[in-house]
């Protein structure tokens, strides 16, 4: 039953270099794979008694998933920033710095949502460009939120564990040293890349800049309302949520509201501001659909590691295997299966644990989810709106193997170890 997981992550990586291409950007296309490689597992389950464990992946693990990035991604693609700045190596660091400061308390899919299409519009004259937004998938839409639940799903499940809202500000150094080293590859490579440019490209950007403007503003606050019902609308502060035999909609009453905020952001935003803003269903019904098919997927790899632990003891060992496994499933249910993990290596007597777990074993889980998230296109749900938007830009994206092998393995991966060998 791991087949068709596999199966899964292959059609992802392989489909866009083959002659399907063009099929597979259909995204009925990708439900109809998904759907083909995910009910078999699912009458597998069900065969076997394990019903529930379907039930919780599909319905309260998924739904909150695409429904908690869809809610960002429509109250911020209803905020239109335009403009066109001149597209030095400079400005461009000035707006990766600012999505990556933005990512932890506006969540990655919102901060990515909000810049992406001005650093797109920012660098639209430039022939040389992949590179900038890759930087931005890693920078803004992964490592930048580590520092509150909000920023990514596993912090806000760890949060849920037990872990104090405050607690993830400590890892602040980690959070500034991944951003700096990030800032400073991107710099060189952004300088080397804009002497490169042609004396006619450089001066269309030059000449064809326009100072931003930001309309929209009403949905600052539905991005309000979906930060504040992610915070407070849970098992937490209504226990009844949280109960066994709470009702179905009781228990996802934060995903009600969700979905109240996406229907107030459509009709209070006027058209001609998503119009601008070359807002698209495309990119989140992507995420949806080929997530669709690896969440299904991915309930028999998830039980089997819950039912055989990797052995491993260290926080490096918790940072990598967290981290690589984060790459290729979600990585919210990779962070809770290595917390259970840790859990059973800790004293439940100590006096250092935090959610049940050792200080430094929860500090590697949780770097290794959200740094590790942008080493594929699959490792957080932004990748692939981010890749999606670009694309219909017109900006050329790499591959899902092309990714790894000429990025994140030989730029994020290197930072990644390096901060590692620093803090842990």
């Amino acid at each position: 039953m791991l087949i068709p997981f596999v199966c899964q992550l292959l059609c992802i990586a392989v489909f866009p270099l083959t002659k399907l291409e063009h099929w597979w950007e259909n995204n009925i296309h990708k439900l109809l794979v998904s759907l083909l490689l995910g009910l078999p597992v699912a009458g597998w389950l069900c065969m076997h008694g394990l019903t529930h464990e379907l039930e919780h992946q599909m319905v309260y693990d998924y739904i909150p998933f695409i429904l908690l990035l869809m809610s960002l991604f429509v109250t911020t693609g209803g905020i239109c920033i335009k403009g066109d700045l001149m597209a030095t190596p400079l400005v461009n660091c000035t707006i990766l710095s600012v999505g990556y400061l933005l990512a932890s308390f506006m969540g990655t899919t919102g901060a990515a949502m909000l810049l992406i299409r001005l650093l797109l519009q920012t660098n639209s004259q430039r022939k040389y460009t992949t590179h900038t937004v890759l930087f931005f998938i890693a920078m803004v839409a992964n490592c930048g939120g580590i520092l509150t639940p909000l920023g990514d799903p596993p912090l806000f499940l760890l949060f849920q564990k037990g872990t104090p809202f405050g607690w993830f500000m400590g890892l602040a150094p980690e959070w500034l040293v991944t951003g700096l080293l990030m800032l400073t590859v991107y710099f060189i490579m952004d300088s080397i890349f804009y002497k490169r440019e042609t004396h006619e490209r450089l001066r269309a950007d030059a000449e064809e800049q326009e100072k931003i403007t930001v309309t929209g503003l009403i949905n600052l606050v539905w991005l309000a309302c979906v930060i504040l019902s992610t915070m407070f609308i849970n098992s937490t502060y209504i226990p009844a949520m949280g109960e066994h035999d709470a009702p179905f909609y009781l228990k996802l009453l934060r995903e009600w509201a969700f979905i109240l905020i996406i229907i107030l952001s459509m009709l209070t935003t006027k058209k001609s501001v998503r119009f601008n803003n070359n807002f698209a269903w495309t990119p989140i019904l992507e995420v949806a659909c080929v997530f669709c098919g690896i969440f299904a997927t991915m309930v028999p790899a998830l039980m089997y590691l819950q039912q055989h632990p990797l052995p491993i003891t260290e926080p490096w060992q918790f940072v990598y295997c967290t981290g690589a496994l984060s790459a290729f499933l979600d990585n919210a249910p990779t962070a809770m299966v290595f917390h259970a993990t840790a859990t059973t290596l800790s004293d439940p007597g100590a006096a250092n644990l935090v959610a049940g777990v050792s200080e430094p074993l929860l500090r590697a889980i949780s770097m290794g989810a959200v740094f590790f998230g942008s080493m594929t296109y699959i490792g957080n749900g932004p990748n692939f709106m981010v890749k999606s938007i670009a694309e219909q830009n017109g900006f050329r994206m790499p591959s899902f193997f092309v990714y790894m092998i000429k990025f994140s393995l030989i730029v994020c991966l290197p930072i990644f170890i390096l901060v590692q060998l620093i803090f842990l």
